[in-house]
């Protein structure tokens, strides 16, 4: 018996949640509030195919939004909380959203985007107390039972912008009962060694908005696993959890792992994570060293997988990529993987570097009011995120960075990925951002901006160290011409890099040749 509504009516006891503050929440009980929402819903006016935004801390209450969309076939657009008023403004317009559920942490920017957006006072609704909202606990008060004329419905998220506006992908209602959990997600599961039930416990320590995080949620209750929810991720809490909860998966980032290496070994040892099954991890490149170290720790349960939110994907378990390493995997069995030219979109051989484009099965989508980037990034009933890469003989993939970021220096492709990848691994850098600034004679040079680990200054002496340890790993044409230093970059939690924002620091700047005399730029 799987899916929520199911599990309510046979378990109702089951616990599907544990709150940020340790508090456990039945099926029965998430189930109820689910339906509550969802007639709440229905009563403003709401019918399948509208619009639902919501801009949730992780809480019962984001859980229970989701789902109460779900089933009254609204799609729901979970909104990243630290976007400010303005953004947030533009999607409810974008989207076209009947509905808005924010929590009180973010009243300023919910309030300011409503008010943008023009959305009526009725329309509003809060987690906590905000000004001109109505609490979420009256949405439903007043009905019991569930919805009218339950339909499916989905998922709409927005891709988190890194090169300008965010996109919404939206795929066509599928019109089933919401009651029946659609095979793919439990093939989807699958993939990664997880099966239904089976005393699998998941812990989210991840902004639900990720568009991986709240799959890997919400399909984890529908399929009968435990979800351990944390409010703000915290390395050494993360452990904890994993050793009280016994968690079995999650999803992760890069990031993540960079932390939980950074502790002590004496606070790592104090926690048992042998109960862990498979530790997912996708969203951001992670460095070769960060992925060997963290095999070494929690052993072959790291898994890594490359996909987009418009869906398809390859898969790589940690004994495969011991044997392939740097390799994001094999395409699912539902999706395909081509690597095609970008002069003519023909597919180029093996080994050849070129765009990366998915297909996922039947599976289609369109990015919500701009026909003309859906179009764009097709080739047929391929798509392509911009990412670029190749494939080995025996159809792994590798990436190798972002189109929109490569760096054209000299007429020479240099790939930033790579270079971060080398620069992360110096027991000074916390993070780093590498991208391409204009050059009269280059066209562009190389320029890194790094973010020191704690108690370490970005000065000259580290400067001069960095470049001399990418020297040993780097060849002259792709080492950065410059360093500067920032006390954080604009990362979101799940590891994605907004470059835009550091490229915005330096509008037209063009760095002498003699900018970096420890460098030559030809080979």
């Amino acid at each position: 018996m799987l899916g929520l509504w199911n599990i309510a009516n046979a378990e109702p006891d089951r616990i599907a949640l544990v709150d940020p503050s340790g508090r456990e929440v039945s099926y029965r009980e998430l189930a109820t509030l689910a339906n509550r929402y969802g007639t709440g819903l229905r009563a403003l006016g709401l019918q399948p195919g509208d619009v639902l935004v919501s801009m949730v801390h992780n809480c019962v209450e984001a859980i229970a939004a989701y789902f109460a969309a779900y089933q009254a076939g609204l799609y729901i657009v979970a909104v990243n909380w630290h976007l400010t008023g303005p953004e947030v403004a533009y999607i409810l317009g974008d989207s076209e959203a009947k509905a808005f559920i924010a929590s009180d942490r973010f009243a300023a920017a919910a309030i300011a985007a409503a008010d943008e957006a023009g959305l009526p006072a009725t329309a509003r609704f809060a987690v906590g107390e905000i000004e001109g909202f109505k609490s979420v606990s009256w949405l439903g008060a007043a009905y019991t039972g569930r919805p009218d004329n339950r339909t499916t419905g989905a998922p709409m998220l927005y891709t988190s912008g890194t090169t300008g506006r965010p996109k919404g992908v939206r795929r066509p209602l599928t019109g089933t009962d919401p009651d029946v959990v659609p095979p793919h997600s439990p093939a989807f599961f699958g993939l990664f060694g997880l099966k239904p039930y089976d005393d699998h416990v998941h812990i989210c320590g991840s902004p639900l908005y990720h568009t991986a995080v709240l799959n890997f949620a919400t399909i984890s209750i529908q399929l009968g696993h435990k979800v351990v929810l944390m409010d703000r991720w915290d390395a050494e809490e993360m452990l904890r959890l994993i050793d009280k909860h016994r968690v079995t998966h999650s999803h992760m980032v890069p990031t993540q792992f960079h932390r939980l290496l950074a502790l002590p070994a004496d606070v790592r040892a104090k926690y048992d994570v042998s109960s862990l099954r498979s530790m997912v991890h996708g969203a951001a490149p992670c460095p070769a060293e960060t992925k060997r170290q963290m095999l070494e720790w929690w052993g072959p349960t790291v898994t890594e997988y490359y996909a987009a939110t418009e869906g398809g994907g390859t898969v790589i378990n940690g004994t495969e990529w011991l044997t392939k390493p740097g390799s994001v995997g094999k395409a699912w069995p539902w999706s395909v993987i081509k690597v095609l030219s970008e002069e003519d979109g023909s597919e180029v051989p093996a080994g050849e570097t070129g765009l990366v484009y998915m297909r996922m099965g039947a599976s289609s989508f369109e990015y919500h009011h701009a026909k003309e980037k859906t179009e764009e990034a097709r080739v047929g009933d391929l798509f392509t995120v911009g990412d670029i890469g190749h494939l080995d003989e025996d159809g792994y993939l590798y990436l190798h960075d972002r189109r929109s970021d490569l760096i054209l220096s000299g007429g020479v492709n240099i790939y930033p990925a790579e270079i971060e990848n080398v620069l992360t691994t110096h027991p000074k850098v916390e993070d780093v951002a590498v991208f391409g600034l204009p050059h009269p004679d280059w066209g562009q040079e190389v320029k890194a901006v790094v973010q020191p680990v704690a108690g370490v200054e970005g000065n000259a002496e580290l400067t001069a160290e960095l470049l001399a340890f990418a020297a040993t790993q780097l060849a002259k044409y792709k080492m950065p011409r410059s360093i500067d230093y920032l006390d954080e970059l604009p990362r979101d939690p799940n590891g994605k890099l907004y470059k835009r924002k550091l490229r915005d620091r330096y509008p037209g700047v063009v760095t002498p040749p003699d900018a970096a005399e420890l460098l030559s730029h030809t080979e």
